[in-house]
């Protein structure tokens, strides 16, 4: 089974999933960050592309990406870093990259990598959803790879029913239209649109992201999805504390405040 379902399926509530960027602070950190979450009991993991223009990522995240590329990260040594450690991975692994650089490695190609190196899934955000139907379900599926939609306040009702038919593993539940960024809370509107969601009866689960960082957001998440996926707070930690098991840690003593 794949290991996003069997997460989902075993996991009814309070999964946190954390992203960070590959190839940073350093760029043979992938595998030290990607075990100090696993060791702390972090329920998935988003692991990032670098990309020279990542459009819904905000700066601190772009800062990241921008700092992996200068460290030499690709996407070729991304899957050789993953592959080496995959005997000791058991949790889920999703990568999350826009579509150009997954287009010039091959889309089949990249699939191929994935499955390769224990990855479960994969997140473009920047992949129209009638070329996913077209040209990229098939071959995910051929895979057995969880392609994850992204959802926003400004999503339709009728394209949120499309994404909830036509994929599976989980729904991305994006905070707001914003780009991505730490916040101290959810104001009425952002929770009126989780209200909106829940209403809707959706048969695939959902994680909430973008903007959690501290106990009040993170509650909030958890009370109106599965859980919550937290990447600009632990990116920020990771550049600033000395270790990987630091960050980790100030990570989650920060979701308790």
């Amino acid at each position: 089974m794949n290991r996003i379902s069997h997460l989902f399926e075993t996991k009814k509530s309070s999964i946190l999933s954390i992203f960070f960027t590959a190839g940073y602070p350093k760029l043979e950190d992938t595998a030290i960050v990607l075990k100090a979450l696993q060791s702390r009991g972090i329920d998935m993991v988003e692991v990032g592309i670098p990309f020279s223009d990542p459009m819904a990522d905000g700066p601190v995240i772009q800062s990241a990406s921008t700092q992996a590329l200068r460290n030499g990260m690709t996407l070729s040594h991304l899957f050789e870093q993953l592959e080496a450690i995959r005997d000791g991975v058991h949790i889920p692994v999703i990568l999350m990259g826009y579509l150009n650089p997954i287009i010039q490695f091959g889309f089949e190609s990249f699939c191929v990598a994935c499955v390769k190196a224990g990855v479960a899934g994969m997140i473009i955000p920047d992949l129209p959803f009638a070329d996913y139907m077209l040209s990229y379900k098939s071959i995910a599926d051929k895979y057995d790879l969880k392609m994850i939609m992204l959802i926003t306040p400004e999503t339709s009702e009728e394209r949120i029913r499309l994404i909830d038919k036509y994929t599976s593993g989980f729904i991305y539940m994006v905070s707001s239209a914003s780009i991505t960024g730490a916040q101290k809370s959810f104001d009425e509107q952002k929770q009126t649109y989780f209200h909106r969601i829940n209403a809707m009866n959706l048969h695939n689960p959902r994680l909430v992201g973008f903007g959690i960082s501290n106990k009040a957001t993170l509650e909030v998440a958890a009370n109106n999805s599965r859980g919550a996926i937290i990447g600009s707070k632990f990116i920020q930690l990771l550049g600033s504390e000395v270790t990987a098991d630091v960050a980790v840690e100030k990570l989650l003593e920060g979701l308790q405040k």
